[in-house]
């Protein structure tokens, strides 16, 4: 299949590595060149094969993954960063997007997301885990940095509507500007507030005024 993404996943723990190869390898757009249990290791492979994403534990011995991403970044190696960790730590979430991963998982959902994050990333979009997406909703306040890679997480029409949400336009005028019904904005509506763990009366609108300047 000459269009597969090519992967290395890099885990000091043969469990979780397994565990997320298998997942993998039943897709059959994704190919996993290399597996690493270590961050020096995971280094030299990715220099070797060049991978379009490497999946990276932040804690591995020799190298952890947030160091493997800055010398894939100060390498210039252009394969992406997707880092797991059993920590909801927002220091090293941002840590992590400040350096230039494109997808963040909790290892608790890993298995259970990855497919659908290496996909997200090969598309050119930032991926957060679910879980970690809620634990930083809960955090008050909510930064613009979090709230932009948050707003990353819907689709460019779910993104439309949450800019014309927090410009004042109800569903109804959302509807006629963008020529659909009144039930398909609803379903868009409810479908932002799931992908945000967003819930109650006005809460849409007020996440979209306190972050219209990232939309």
């Amino acid at each position: 299949m000459p269009d597969q993404i090519r992967l290395l996943i890099a885990d000091d723990h043969p469990i979780v590595r397994n565990g997320l190869s298998f997942k993998i390898n039943q897709d059959a757009r994704f190919k996993i060149v290399a597996e690493a249990g270590d961050g020096e290791t995971a280094l030299s492979l990715i220099q070797e094969m060049r991978p379009d994403i490497a999946i990276l534990d932040i804690d591995m011995p020799k190298l952890d993954g947030l160091q493997v991403a800055r010398k894939i970044v100060e390498l210039d190696l252009k394969t992406n960063t997707i880092l797991l960790t059993l920590h909801r730590d927002e220091d090293f979430f941002r840590t992590a997007m400040e350096i230039g991963a494109k997808g963040y998982f909790l290892k608790e959902n890993a298995a259970e997301e990855i497919v659908a994050g290496v996909q997200a990333v090969a598309d050119g979009r930032t991926y957060v885990s679910a879980a970690m997406s809620v634990y930083l909703l809960r955090q008050q306040p909510i930064t613009p940095t979090t709230a932009k890679i948050l707003a990353a997480q819907l689709t460019p029409a779910e993104r439309n509507i949450l800019k014309l949400i927090s410009l004042g336009e109800t569903s109804k005028g959302i509807g006629q500007k963008l020529s659909l019904s009144y039930r398909t904005i609803e379903n868009h509506r409810t479908n932002i507030c799931r992908k945000l763990d967003i819930v109650g009366t006005n809460a849409l609108l007020r996440f979209a005024l306190e972050h219209k300047a990232i939309l």
